[in-house]
């Protein structure tokens, strides 16, 4: 798409989720996207959100891309639901940006891949943890050598209980066949994109476990997992929905990266926070001073995610723009996914699985 003064036209496509109100002060505080148009079968949920927002309200797709003129479809509907609707949505030539997981399955999220790509347009999902400053530096600490061979990380996403989807409007979180499971197809991947990310890898084999706590739901409450990098590095991830409610913020995070050199810790203070990362190194860089704590602290901005967010709409609306590349594309969605699936069925068989 050309460079233009006017700014892309956005239309929310679902609103069954935790997500879409808290992304619309990110939509309003990015001039090239403006929120015109919002899509949800459910009229208690789309009458209000319409009138709040000044939007034009659809009960379908079909009848809102027989109506509007759209540019962005930002999808916020149950994991299993999102494939088709964004093949369709792709047809007509919208940009589309899923909200992760993407799809309750890896082959859905190959499909978002496949439609995108056959019909030109451009793919997100919304892995926003890359556009934290703090990820930055662990990748720049990887990459400088400053850690030496890496060898081991860790990461921990424990985050709300599951009563949070039932007062959110998303009961379908709940249900296995809607959603795709629990934390990790959730949760998880985030830490999944970022590892990824940071150590410049893919994942190759991987060995998991899921608790289930609750009686009600077919989902487990809690899932753990070693992932075996190409390279050799072996991840544990911690991943939860029974945080407990006096925890600041409802959140318990934190990622390490340990290698032959050094190591570097963070425990994510999240939305325009002050974090602090701790690095220790044995390089000679660091001579003289071999334990380090770096500090940022981020720009206060309303909405889903706050800085990282923000610059997550903009990033996208740049490439669409720009004919770029979206720092956060499909394929990473699909990759975690796969990785996801393989942590499912190494807990149900018992063994590591391959990726």
């Amino acid at each position: 798409m050309p460079k233009t003064s006017q700014p892309l036209n956005v239309a929310i496509v679902g609103l069954g989720h935790l997500h879409p109100r808290s992304y619309m002060p990110l939509f309003k505080a990015v001039p090239q996207t403006r929120v015109t148009a919002v899509v949800e079968p459910d009229e208690k949920l789309r009458e209000p959100f319409a009138r709040d927002f000044a939007l034009k309200a659809y009960a379908d797709v079909d009848a809102m891309l027989a109506a509007e003129k759209i540019d962005i479809a930002a999808v916020f509907l149950p994991h299993a639901d999102c494939p088709a609707a964004a093949a369709k949505l792709a047809k007509r030539g919208i940009h589309l940006m899923v909200e992760k997981p993407m799809a309750s399955s890896a082959a859905g999220a190959g499909a978002i891949v496949k439609a995108a790509k056959a019909a030109g347009v451009k793919t997100t999902t919304g892995y926003c943890w890359r556009l934290h400053p703090g990820a930055a530096e662990f990748k720049r600490l990887i990459e400088s050598g400053a850690l030496g061979q890496i060898v081991a990380g860790e990461g921990r996403c424990a985050a709300g209980r599951l009563t949070r989807y039932i007062q959110g409007n998303s009961p379908w979180m709940l249900q296995k066949s809607r959603s795709g499971g629990g934390p990790m197809f959730n949760l998880g991947v985030h830490w999944i994109d970022l590892f990824r990310w940071m150590l410049s890898d893919e994942v190759v084999e991987v060995s998991g476990q899921n608790v289930k706590i609750n009686k009600e739901y077919d989902i487990e409450d809690n899932s753990l997992a070693h992932l075996r990098f190409k390279s050799g590095p072996i991840v544990a991830l911690d991943i939860s929905y029974t945080v407990p409610d006096s925890f600041p913020h409802g959140r318990d995070l934190y990622l390490s990266v340990r290698g032959t050199k050094g190591v570097v810790s963070w425990a994510p203070a999240y939305e325009g926070q002050k974090d602090v990362i701790f690095v220790c190194s044995d390089d000679p860089k660091f001579a003289g001073a071999p334990r380090r704590h770096l500090q940022f602290e981020l720009e206060s901005v309303q909405g889903y995610s706050g800085f990282m967010g923000l610059n997550y709409v903009r990033a996208f609306a740049d490439a669409i723009l720009n004919n770029g590349t979206p720092p956060i594309t499909a394929e990473d969605g699909h990759a975690a996914l796969k990785v996801v699936e393989a942590i499912y069925k190494s807990a149900e068989e018992k063994r590591w699985a391959k990726v």
